[in-house]
Formats: C-alpha cells, sequence, structure tokens
C-alpha cells in the first residue's frame, strides 16, 4: 500500500498493528488488549484525516496509485461478460479510450471510459488517460450502436484532460469533443455518467453528457486542474491548494451547484481501500439510475437532458 503525505499517521499505526500482531503469533505474550487499543486508535485517525479533507487532499485521492481505474471498475461489475470493442472506423484504435458491451445486474449496457495506466510502461501505451479525436470518435461510434440497438450508455470518466498534442489538433481535438457533446445531448438511449478519478476539462466533457452525472466522493471535476490553474494565475505550481479550494472542483462543491445529480459514498480511506464495496455501491447507483429513466419514453428523455444542461449556469442576485 501506498501512503500519500496526509496519510502518514496511518501507515504509522497499521505498522505498530502488524508488529504487535507479530509478537502474540511468534510468542506467548498476550498482546489482544495492545492490538485492540492500537485498532481503535487507528480508525479514530482514519476518520479524522477522511472526514475532514481538504479540496486538494481530494484530488491527491483520486490520483491514488492504487485507486481503481476505469477497467477495473468494468471488470468489477461486469465481470466475464464484458466484450471490448475497438476502433473509430477512421484513423486508428485509441487505447487511452475503452469501450464495449457488458451486463450489469443482467441489464446489457454499453460501457466506454478512459483509461489510465497501472505502471510506466501501460502508461505510455495508455497515454496517461489522455484521449486524441480517434478516442472520442470511436466514443460516438460505440454511443450511436447502442442507440441502434436500444442499449443504455455509461460512461466512466478519469482523465487529465484530451491529449493536446499538435497531432491531435490537426486532426480536429476541438471538432472532435465537440461532436460528442452534440450528439450526447440528442441520443435517444438513457446515458449514465460517473466520474471515477480525475474529471478535468473537455476531456471529461467529450463523453460527460448524460441524464445521471455521479460523481465517487474522492473525485474531482473541473475546467482545469490546480495545478495548470496556479501556473496561469501566479506563475508557479506552488499554489495548487489555494487553486483547488478556488475552482471549487470536489465532488460536494459539484453538487451543491447542482452540476452532478449526486455523490457516490467511498468506503473509509478511499475506494482503494475496499474495491469490492466500491464497485457494489457504484453498480447500486447505476441502476438506480437506469430504472428511473427507463420508463421514460425517447422524447421525454431528450427533453429532460436538454432541459438539465441549459438551466446550468443560471443564477439568481
Amino acid at each position: 500500500m501506498e501512503y500519500l503525505d496526509f496519510e502518514l499517521p496511518i501507515k504509522e499505526l497499521e505498522e505498530q498493528l502488524e508488529k504487535c500482531q507479530v509478537i502474540g503469533q511468534e510468542s506467548e505474550v498476550d498482546v489482544t488488549a495492545t492490538c485492540i487499543q492500537i485498532n481503535d486508535k487507528l480508525i479514530e485517525t482514519k476518520k479524522n484525516i477522511y472526514e475532514n479533507l481538504t479540496a486538494w487532499q481530494r484530488v491527491q485521492l483520486s490520483r491514488h496509485p492504487s485507486r481503481p481505474y476505469t477497467l477495473d471498475h468494468v471488470r468489477g461489475l461486469c465481470g466475464e461478460t464484458f466484450l471490448e470493442l475497438h476502433g473509430d472506423r477512421s484513423f486508428k484504435d485509441d487505447k487511452a479510450m475503452i469501450g464495449g458491451l457488458g451486463k450489469i445486474g443482467g441489464q446489457s449496457f454499453m460501457i466506454i471510459g478512459q483509461q489510465k495506466g497501472y505502471n510506466t510502461k501501460t502508461r505510455q501505451y495508455r497515454n496517461f488517460g489522455m484521449a486524441n479525436p480517434e478516442g472520442y470518435r470511436k466514443a460516438l461510434r460505440l454511443m450511436k450502436m447502442a442507440e441502434k440497438f436500444n442499449i443504455p450508455v455509461v460512461t466512466l470518466i478519469d482523465t487529465p484532460g484530451a491529449y493536446p498534442g499538435l497531432e491531435a489538433e490537426e486532426r480536429g481535438q476541438g471538432e472532435a469533443i465537440a461532436r460528442n457533446i452534440y450528439e450526447m445531448v440528442l441520443l435517444k438511449v438513457p446515458i449514465i455518467t460517473i466520474i471515477v478519478g480525475e474529471g478535468a476539462s473537455g476531456g471529461a466533457l467529450g463523453i460527460g453528457v448524460g441524464d445521471r452525472v455521479y460523481m465517487l466522493e474522492n473525485t474531482w471535476y473541473s475546467v482545469i486542474s490546480p495545478e495548470s490553474c496556479s501556473s496561469i494565475l501566479w506563475k508557479s505550481w506552488e499554489y495548487k491548494e489555494k487553486a483547488a479550494e478556488a475552482l471549487k472542483l470536489t465532488s460536494s462543491d459539484m453538487k451543491k451547484q447542482e452540476l452532478v445529480d449526486d455523490v457516490i459514498p467511498e468506503p473509509l480511506g478511499g475506494a482503494h481501500y475496499d474495491r469490492e464495496t466500491t464497485f457494489k455501491t457504484v453498480e447500486e447507483y447505476i441502476l438506480k439510475g437506469y430504472n428511473e429513466l427507463k420508463v421514460l419514453s425517447t422524447e421525454e428523455l431528450i427533453a429532460q437532458r436538454m432541459d438539465k444542461y441549459t438551466k446550468m449556469g443560471e443564477f439568481k442576485e
């Protein structure tokens, strides 16, 4: 287990607990009471830390190397039923954007999402979860396929942004994202969107137009990352914590601003501490959202979706 800087008190207590248990196993000394005392202290420390996280600390948790990525969620939700589909039928298959058919709770879904890597080699292979235009065009192709066969869509967002390289711009990065947003608004099947990690900029919006938009508790959703915001406003990354607070990018901020529909709770310590519980909770929210949407006619579905997004940004003084 890797620990973030603010998790070091937890690391110390877990190491103490492990040593205490080893002493009890290797000797005749009864250390049960001591182990219970350390464990109680560990639980109390975890609650104090995770119930009072700053915006920047939640950003750090969303990037935790042990946090489940999109394919982890897909395997946890669909098991062996997931069939990955490839290619945009125009340029190539973008490895940063994955998609395919799978069953969740007995219901078929078209599942699309950004995939990061687990180590240096796979991060390069997946381009760090930053999709090129062909990735967004692949996503759109799969969504239109789902529409043709009346299959609901689930999108899982986890990206630091769309790939900003020259070749991506040459192939129409902005047009591809804009086209997806336009087409998703008019898609004739239910769309359920979940931010499972980072939700940055247009890279997230390219698959982020949903009838139901949920955020896992320790994720963020914003037009720009705290580091980039800091570098623009203060010409330095040193103010990233201040930028994170100002951007109001946490799940609770997004819910308060009515930009997402609900926040999916995570196990104490984050999704990586108990993956199975996380996957089960995500499944419950997906099925709950789908059951609310499947009773709507196509006209009602699109009308509600358009109304949902046209209301965003309205304020009363």
